[in-house]
């Protein structure tokens, strides 16, 4: 079964394909996505990473917690699902 990770700390400049490349030495890799500032055009520096098997999530994430990548230090951990935001009622 497939478990998306939250990628955190990214260096601005950081690609999708550096990350699934990254990812790629633990499991296959199923989906890359680097949260962009819709404002700025820019990364917002995290973003997800769907590996295709658990098992092999897990190991990336205990292998890629902490470490430097793009001269950031890197936080892994499983993504949880997103609270939906309230909305301010119209005046």
């Amino acid at each position: 079964m497939s478990k998306k990770l939250y990628v955190g700390n990214l260096n601005y400049a950081t690609t999708e394909d550096q990350l699934a490349d990254l990812f790629a030495g633990y499991g296959n890799v199923l989906d890359v996505s680097i949260i962009i500032d819709r404002y700025t055009n820019r990364s917002k520096g995290f973003g997800f990473v769907e590996m295709e098997d658990g098992n092999a999530a897990s190991e990336a994430i205990a292998a890629l917690n902490g470490k430097q990548f793009n001269n950031r230090e890197l936080l892994v951990n499983e993504a949880r699902e997103r609270a939906p935001r309230e909305r301010a009622p119209r005046a």
